[in-house]
């Protein structure tokens, strides 16, 4: 402040002056106060208050005034928002007037809002749809009826889609095997009257679907169409969708789903996946069902075949009573006799086509899951691969048990050859330990194999018979020990009587003798374990899976090697399995006749450079099925693959297409099956040495010999593996090249 005295005009402008820098200190002092509540110490909502000013000063107090409470809104705008996101509410934005960096700041905020919303919404929508597709896998699994499956699907699917009524058409066939579409499940339909409806392929959108393989979508939905009702409401459908339900390009359901409001993309992808699974589901049921009308049916027939034996039996003691009535009873044996061997022919013959039948379409399933499990364009999950080798797993499981079935069949007929060659009892024991030493340490299981003092260190048997058994036994023992051991013995045997002659002898006899600490068997069904399609527990709930063929094949060929198999248990305890065999093997059946359908083929191993590109081969076979995995196979490595559906076309394709390499043969075709084919073939002088390669799913005795005679290259059983059938046409394609070579 001016301080000096003054008086008159001068003391007026001293006064003046001074009051306006009490004025101006005041102002300074309210504008820093605020500016540091503000800036420095982040308090908003500060307003500059200056006693008694006017003009300029107080416009610069409501300028400095008006920024902060700008700076206090907005700021308290952005925090207030902010809060709520970080509280998972994404439903709020910044409205906030503003300008320059700060309009920037709330702009990037709410477009960060909006970008965190939208992918929420998506995670959301993908774990719902994941969530859902495992829920209806495992509610499918174990299903064994059709029309169950069906209506489970219907009563949880409807709703969880949005939609009030649903439909579930099943395709089967009519009087005349024509496709037709059946209503076997529904929710909340209301039947029109005249029973369940039908549809024909083309009839309706149900049949177009089904005949388009194609899912149809109306949004524009009729006012005539069907309402959608309660006791208190009646309503029309805004939208109806038509999915087809397929397998493998088969389609095997048609299911139609009606709401009130449109089914969003999430819903729409989730069904897709959804028809897969359940054609799957679907697909399997069918193949159960059919697998267990055939094991009834072979049940059945091995019923009639004791049926029979029996009264033969009976016949038989009536000839040794009756001398008078020899005559009469010898021709009633004959009679009997025949009807035996007629039987026993048509059980081979239905076995034959069972195989067929079963390793046609197993084929296509081995050879397509295997491609698909080694995931070569790396487009499947984990969770797919698992899901393929599943598949695979459970094709090798089936065949498995068609393979037994076939060597019980085998057994029974005489037609199991046994070749006995002198085995060194150590070498036995190396075997098995190798086999089953991994498996012991998966089952975290105690295990060993030992050679008592004193046991021969040779024996003469059939070295893969033996192993066939003991394996089983072994196999067995693992399948139903949790926990603590599993052990083998092998000992000689003396001083004891056995229910069979070759034992009884006083030639030397050997043991071997498999204990478990499993969950043992009851006394009771210690004998029932040995009859074919038999085990302890034969519960629909039972705990351990399997055929109750294992035993029983073992028990047979057990008496065809001379000996027998005794069992000791005690259930919680565990089991004694012990094979006791002649130490030299003797021919007690005059064997035997020999099946060469089963001789050991050498396989051939593929190089792994070996080169298929620019080969050209020519898949003979009536199943689209089979030509459809040959060709996935063969395509994949560079194969160019021609087809025909039976012998007669592919000899026609042959004549008229060039540079052909190589010929896969199907033998039972209709119009010129494969063996006619080949003979054909190789009366053409210029197809004369292609190598055509015998395939069939028939496998029974004579077929192997059969198509040697004809003129095939090789031979080879459905279902094939694609590693074993590419090697095998990959050393045929090189013969050729050697040949073709030599010779020019």
């Amino acid at each position: 402040k001016i301080t000096v005295d003054v008086k008159g005009e001068i003391l007026e402008l001293k006064n003046t002056i001074n009051t306006m820098v009490d004025q101006l200190s005041s102002f300074a002092a309210e504008v820093t106060r605020v500016a540091k509540e503000v800036g420095t110490e982040g308090k908003l909502g500060g307003q500059a208050d200056v006693k008694g000013v006017s003009g300029v000063w107080k416009d610069l107090t409501d300028n400095v005034n008006q920024l902060a409470g700008n700076l206090t809104t907005q700021v308290r705008a952005i925090a207030e928002v902010s809060t709520a996101v970080t509280k998972g509410d994404l439903t709020r934005h910044i409205t906030v007037q503003a300008q320059g960096e700060v309009a920037a700041l709330k702009d990037n905020i709410n477009q960060m809002i909006g970008n965190l919303k939208d992918t929420t919404q998506k995670n959301k929508e993908q774990d719902w749809l994941k969530t859902h597709l495992a829920k209806f896998t495992e509610m499918m699994q174990g299903q064994r009826s059709m029309v169950a499956v069906a209506q489970l699907i219907m009563s949880e699917l409807t709703p969880l889609v949005g939609a009030f009524q649903g439909t579930f058409f099943l395709m089967e066939g009519d009087a005349n095997n024509l496709p037709i579409l059946k209503l076997i499940a529904s929710y909340a339909y209301q039947d029109k009257g005249g029973g369940p409806p039908s549809y024909r392929l083309k009839q309706g959108l149900v049949g177009q679907c089904a005949f388009e393989k194609k899912r149809i979508l109306l949004t524009a939905v009729p006012e005539n169409s069907a309402p959608i009702s309660s006791s208190l409401v009646t309503a029309k459908p805004k939208n109806v969708i038509v999915l087809p339900v397929l397998f493998e390009g088969d389609l095997k359901a048609v299911i139609e789903l009606a709401s009130f409001e449109p089914f969003n993309q999430n819903i729409s992808n989730f069904l897709n996946q959804l028809m897969d699974n359940i054609g799957v589901i679907l697909n399997m049921i069918s193949s159960i069902v059919r697998t267990e009308e055939l094991l009834q049916q072979l049940k059945k027939s091995n019923a009639e075949l004791e049926e029979q034996a029996k009264e033969l039996n009976d016949k038989a003691k009536l000839l040794e009573l009756k001398n008078s009535e020899v005559e009469l009873a010898s021709r009633s044996l004959e009679e009997k006799a025949e009807q035996l061997s007629l039987i026993s022919k048509y059980k081979s013959e239905f076995l034959a086509n069972m195989s067929h039948e079963l390793r046609t379409p197993l084929n296509s399933l081995l050879l397509l899951s295997k491609t698909l499990a080694g995931n070569k364009d790396g487009n499947l999950s984990p969770e797919q691969v698992q899901f393929v080798k599943t598949i695979y797993s459970s094709g090798c499981d089936l065949l498995s048990l068609i393979n037994e079935i076939l060597d019980l069949s085998k057994v029974e007929a005489g037609k199991m050859r046994i070749e006995p060659t002198e085995i060194r009892v150590t070498e036995l024991q190396e075997h098995l330990m190798q086999i089953f030493r991994p498996v012991a340490e998966t089952r975290s299981l105690e295990f060993s194999v030992d050679v008592a003092d004193g046991t021969p260190e040779f024996m003469f048997a059939d070295m893969s018979r033996l192993q066939q058994i003991l394996k089983n036994l072994l196999s067995n023992a693992f399948k139903f020990t949790e926990k603590g051991a599993v052990s083998m013995k092998m000992f000689g045997v003396s001083g004891r009587k056995f229910g069979i002659d070759t034992l009884n002898d006083g030639k030397p006899v050997l043991a071997f003798s498999v204990t478990d600490t499993g969950i043992g068997i009851a006394h009771e069904k210690q004998q029932l374990i040995f009859e074919a399609f038999q085990q302890a527990d034969g519960t629909t709930s039972r705990r351990y899976g399997g055929t109750g063929l294992g035993l029983t094949i073992s028990r047979e060929i057990a008496r065809l090697l001379g000996g027998v198999i005794e069992v000791e248990s005690e259930p919680g305890v565990g089991s004694t399995f012990t094979l006791y065999l002649p130490q030299r093997y003797s021919n007690i059946e005059p064997q035997m006749t020999h099946d060469i359908a089963i001789e050991h083929i050498p396989i051939p191993q593929l190089p792994a450079d070996a080169n298929f590109e620019g080969s050209r081969v020519l898949v003979i076979d009536d199943d689209k099925r089979n030509i459809f995995a040959v060709a996935a196979v063969l395509e994949a490595r560079g194969v160019e693959v021609l087809h025909a559906d039976n012998g007669r076309d592919g000899v026609r394709i042959l004549r008229e297409t060039p540079d052909i390499n190589l010929a896969l043969m199907d033998i039972m075709m209709p119009e010129m099956d494969g063996i006619q084919a080949i003979q054909e073939i190789r009366q053409i002088p210029s197809l004369n040495q292609l190598p055509i390669i015998a395939l069939t799913a028939k496998a029974m005795k004579g077929d192997r010999e059969k198509c040697f005679q004809a003129g095939a290259s090789d031979y080879v059983t459905k279902p094939v593996d694609p590693d074993y059938l590419l090697a095998l046409i990959y050393d045929w394609m090189k013969r050729q090249e050697i040949s073709k070579q030599a010779s020019a």
